[in-house]
């Protein structure tokens, strides 16, 4: 059954012409097309200016303009990164108390051991900056940013495994088929650069660990112009992209022309938005072709800026590669640019596994900071760093002075927030002495989403969409605005 956002004085497309239907209809993203088409023949203004996204300009005054996620795949162990816990190296092999666990729920891999021992982090820690942030000693970078950053240390979900966790912190919801977080932006808000995608998200090449699949970033309900389009490492960075062997640029125009006549014709008698969706990812993607290796290229960059960003920025797909490209495309107007790393699932060898993905990204996710900073552009976009749940403080398995791994932990986990109205050198939410439970200022997956969209400008509770007889929205039904980290 076709779907449509909600609108007042719907007309019956029969009696429109298709230039006013198309401009009319799920969000007049055929008109664009359609205005793109035309202003070739001097008839129509630049298409960019039509497409401002359903609220057409934000509820309520913007903090940010963009988001960079830096999204941690695998769940990153709290008390070894960001939430120090003396008192688990002091009771470093005794039982977990009952009267600590409350009777919650383990996850399958340890709710079967015999004992629960306490594991104590192998890192140690230092405050760092004016604002005094505790920082393990294997993210020297990350502490550079105390003063810059927020660090939330009660984060919150219901979600005990991989998949639900991470489509929980991508859509609002545990269950697959929502829109992820830069859908409902892109729905929303819009494009500021019609040569490139709203809502992009770029993957660490040849890491292993949890897969990361395509639902994190699907458009769900949402027109499908909206899903994130996955840039990869190599000369073909977006698959299909590229003219076949024998196809100039010049015969791929006039082969789209051809093509969105008759994909006009076809919306024309049966109405269908998927189909305005084609004709304007046919019309993005030829002007990607142009764009895209623009982005791609470092060669103007200064020695400078790629020195920050450490030595494997020279190595495309790398995750340091990555959050350059990240701040590339953010100059060019990206909304929302997501980067996942994956492999911090640490059930053993923590030790190591932690610290090899520490070294990996901590000093390219401080240059990235920095960098934005640099240029002024950090004021204005929003930079996220954290995973979908943490650590428990109990080792899996057998515990052993060497060597010892950490289960999922749903119950609090750590992330930070830069830029975009963040209230820099500030840390938020406590937990217990164990690093078990939360004890101040909870902060569910949907109070982090809130707060997202209010730095964005946007309602949360206003930015909905019908579908199979009710209004979605990416809170759902539940969300608070976390109004003590905004500055």
């Amino acid at each position: 059954m076709m779907t449509t956002p909600h609108c007042t004085g719907f007309t019956d497309p029969r009696e429109l012409s298709r230039r006013h239907f198309l401009n009319q209809f799920g969000m007049g993203l055929g008109g664009i097309a359609l205005a793109d088409l035309l202003a070739r023949d001097g008839y129509a203004a630049n298409a960019s200016a039509l497409d401002q996204g359903v609220l057409g300009a934000p509820h309520a005054g913007a903090k940010a303009k963009r988001v960079i996620y830096l999204f941690m795949s695998g769940g990153p162990s709290q008390m070894d990164l960001f939430d120090p816990k003396p008192l688990l190296n002091e009771r470093h092999g005794e039982d977990l108390p009952d009267s600590v666990r409350k009777g919650q729920r383990l996850t399958g891999m340890s709710g079967n051991q015999a004992s629960l021992p306490l594991a104590g982090s192998p890192f140690s820690f230092q405050r760092h900056g004016n604002s005094g942030l505790e920082f393990s000693n294997i993210l020297p970078h990350t502490a550079k940013l105390a003063d810059e950053m927020c660090k939330v240390r009660s984060m919150y979900t219901e979600a005990i495994n991989h998949g639900p966790g991470v489509t929980m912190m991508q859509t609002g919801s545990q269950f697959p088929g929502r829109p992820a977080i830069g859908a409902w932006l892109s729905y929303g808000l819009g494009i500021e650069n019609d040569n490139l995608p709203s809502y992009v998200v770029l993957t660490t090449k040849g890491k292993g660990g949890q897969p990361l699949v395509g639902r994190y970033w699907g458009n769900g309900f949402l027109p499908s112009r909206h899903q994130g389009v996955r840039f990869r490492s190599g000369k073909d960075p977006v698959l299909y992209l590229n003219n076949p062997d024998g196809i100039d640029r010049e015969s791929r125009r006039k082969m789209l022309d051809r093509l969105n006549e008759l994909h006009a014709i076809q919306y024309e008698e049966e109405a269908d938005s998927e189909i305005e969706a084609r004709i304007a990812q046919y019309e993005l993607a030829y002007r990607m072709q142009a764009s895209i290796p623009n982005v791609m290229d470092f060669s103007n960059e200064s020695k400078s800026v790629m020195a920050s960003y450490g030595d494997d920025v020279k190595n495309p797909g790398s995750f340091a590669a990555n959050c350059l490209v990240a701040r590339r495309l953010a100059e060019r107007g990206v909304r929302f640019i997501q980067l996942y790393h994956p492999g911090w699932d640490q059930h053993g060898g923590l030790r190591g596994g932690i610290t090899n993905q520490c070294r990996e990204t901590d000093q390219a996710s401080a240059a990235l900071v920095m960098d934005l900073k640099n240029r002024g552009m950090l004021e204005d976009t929003l930079v996220i760093w954290g995973g979908e749940f943490g650590r428990t403080n109990y080792c899996q398995g057998k515990l052993s002075a060497k060597d010892f791994g950490r289960d999922h932990h749903p119950k609090c986990y750590s992330l930070w927030m830069a830029g975009g109205g963040i209230k820099g050198g500030t840390e938020y939410g406590q937990t217990d002495d164990y690093g078990y439970n939360i004890v101040e200022n909870g902060v569910h997956v949907h109070d982090f989403h809130a707060t997202l969209m209010h730095l964005l400008g946007i309602d949360h509770k206003r930015l909905t969409f019908r579908y199979q007889g009710r209004r979605f929205r990416l809170t759902d039904v539940h969300g608070h605005i976390v109004k003590d980290i905004i500055s």
